[in-house]
């Protein structure tokens, strides 16, 4: 487990003065002691759930940015963890089980997993033991590693696009750099048009592999009404890529 920075110290006693046994609202945590940067009408705050990368990992889940309610769930998780006097490692780790992909978008993003049978190939029974606590198959992040909200509602990743605003940007070079090259033979799994966008840049400057993507999976939130099309556009093309990724040398260690 590699650690990304020192910012669940800093935020931790802010953390724990957050009300406590009750669930959080916006007005509890989009505040200034918890934001990050600003940038006319987009505001970045912290979230203690994307705080390590498992470099074992053999498939890395990547989605845009974390939502509200992934958010919420991390500090909720967080806070209760430090009432309990557990250890920081303990409760980055269990913000990260507990917040990622959190509710329905799990459930999807699960279903369409097995069905490309990629369970299979890392020896489970289904992908649902890859977000069982202790287990090393699965890294998920995002892209945005800190929660990008506008006008404090989720961002989507249009208006601005990525691509188009150096702040959002060097957020997710770093996030490359960090994460993406800590696992050099993981399989990437974008999750949607707007970090795939922002993936193929990085590929055609040569910074990454195209060969390690799974592209065309759609983003798994029950907003997105189109995933199911999506799904079966690609899903041929997608089981492929998967039986190539995993016939590799290095995926056999």
């Amino acid at each position: 487990m590699k650690h990304l920075s020192g910012y669940f110290e800093h935020y931790k006693n802010a953390i724990r003065s957050l009300p406590a046994h009750q669930t959080l609202t916006k007005e509890d945590v989009l505040t200034k002691q918890f934001r990050i940067a600003k940038e006319g009408k987009i505001e970045v705050y912290y979230a203690p759930h994307n705080e390590y990368v498992n470099q074992k990992a053999k498939v890395v889940i990547v989605g845009l940015t974390p939502g509200w309610t992934q958010t919420r769930i991390a500090y909720e998780t967080a806070r209760d963890g430090l009432e309990h006097g557990l250890d920081d490692t303990v409760i980055i780790q269990t913000c990260k089980e507990q917040a990622r992909f959190a509710g329905t978008m799990r459930e999807h993003l699960i279903e369409m997993l097995d069905r490309l049978e990629l369970h299979k190939k890392l020896g489970i029974s289904s992908c649902r033991e890859g977000f069982e606590a202790e287990q090393t198959f699965f890294h998920t992040t995002s892209m945005l590693r800190y929660p990008v909200f506008i006008n404090q509602k989720n961002y989507t990743g249009s208006n601005p696009h990525i691509p188009s605003n150096p702040m959002l940007l060097e957020m997710a070079r770093a996030f490359m750099e960090q994460e993406l090259l800590a696992s050099p033979t993981a399989l990437i799994i974008p999750l949607g048009k707007a970090v795939e966008l922002v993936l193929h840049q990085l590929c055609d400057e040569g910074a990454l592999a195209s060969e390690r993507f799974l592209w065309g999976f759609p983003h798994p939130s029950g907003a997105n009404g189109h995933r199911h099309k999506q799904f079966e556009e690609h899903a041929a093309r997608m089981k492929e890529a998967i039986e190539q990724h995993f016939s590799h040398p290095d995926q056999s260690r």
